[in-house]
């Protein structure tokens, strides 16, 4: 069976690779398409052919895009204009200082004891370990505002330490990736911050606020469904500490938790704006691991850095690609017909 859907699979893209090089070449088969209509299939073909080899979510928009104005005979500049303007906004900043304050925390030992923070609360259940991971993803991803951030610091020490516990490694790397995606909804979050970019001018700090108790709902619903695979495969309760431990590490792990209280108070009370958040996060880490908790020194701050510099690349390469692919698909009018499909369903608001 297995083999049977390797073929399946194997045709459906040579299928795809046929239709896209057919409209690239423009052969007679394709004459009768309009030149929308071709531009339409020659973005969203090569966009699933690209995903279906797994390439990179980056160049999954980006070389759709160019395929896409080269058969358009749109210059290409245009492409890189758009890509351009898609990164070319000051509260952008804000993404890169918020990256950097989770990577600097990492580095500096404050995930690690956020996540012994974490063990507290809820490691003594059975797999609990597995609960400290998404319980620690929620208070990471309130500093660092990044999944990528979060997968990269907690997932590197806690996947060997869930592995070597009993935990088998696919729910352990699963638990962490699904985990990671509270970054996203529990503030400071990368997307609110684009989104309220996008659409002009919605209120950050509202954004921030709305994001608490579905991320809150989110991260306990994922504890739930932890808790009862544990009970199904039998997986430990971690150890027991004494109320002095339990007292050193809080108070070793408060100065780290402190940070989103920081952020989210500063933007609600209009101390300063998201962006200048970001910054106070970034400045206050690195006072923090270099002057209180003295885990980081000159050689640590440039190697994370430049560990910064990676992940930022990344992302904001993706915002620019986001950009191009969607300034073709307004270009080609797809919100437009989308719309005008869901409105010619039925009449009914509620339909």
């Amino acid at each position: 069976m297995k083999k049977f859907f390797s073929y399946i699979f194997g045709a459906f893209i040579i299928f795809l690779l046929g239709v896209l090089l057919a409209f690239m070449f423009k052969l007679p088969i394709v004459q009768g398409f309009s030149r929308e209509e071709g531009g339409r299939i020659v973005l969203f073909t090569s966009f699933v052919l690209l995903m279906m080899l797994r390439v990179p979510i980056a160049f999954c928009l980006s070389i759709p895009a160019f395929l896409t104005s080269i058969y358009l005979n749109l210059p290409t500049m245009v492409i890189f204009q758009r890509m351009g303007a898609g990164i070319n906004a000051f509260s952008l900043i804000a993404i890169p200082f918020f990256i950097l304050a989770g990577q600097v925390m990492a580095e500096g030992g404050i995930a690690q004891k956020i996540v012994e923070f974490s063990n507290i609360l809820v490691g003594r259940v059975r797999g609990g370990l597995a609960m400290v991971n998404i319980l620690a993803s929620m208070f990471f991803g309130g500093v660092s505002g990044s999944s990528v951030a979060d997968t990269s610091s907690i997932g590197a020490f806690l996947i060997p330490m869930m592995v070597d516990q009993g935990y088998d490694r696919d729910f352990s790397i699963a638990v962490t990736i699904t985990s990671s995606t509270l970054g996203i909804i529990i503030p400071p979050s990368h997307n609110m911050i684009i989104y309220s970019l996008v659409a002009g001018g919605v209120s950050v700090g509202a954004l921030f606020m709305a994001g608490y108790i579905p991320g809150i709902m989110v991260g306990v619903a994922q504890m739930i469904v932890a808790y009862i695979i544990s009970r199904k495969r039998n997986y430990p309760v971690a150890g027991k500490m004494s109320f002095k431990e339990a007292l050193i590490i809080t108070r070793d792990s408060i100065l780290g938790l402190l940070v989103g209280v920081i952020i989210i108070a500063g933007i609600i009370f209009g101390v300063f704006t998201a962006t200048e958040a970001s910054v106070v996060a970034a400045v206050y880490a690195i006072v923090i691991t270099t002057f209180v908790y003295k885990t980081m020194n000159l050689k640590k701050l440039l190697r994370t850095f430049q560990n910064t510099a990676v992940v930022i690349a990344m992302v904001l390469f993706i915002i620019a690609s986001s950009s191009a692919f969607g300034y073709l698909l307004a270009y080609l009018k797809v919100p437009a017909l989308v719309a005008s499909a869901l409105t010619s369903i039925s009449t009914n608001k509620y339909v």
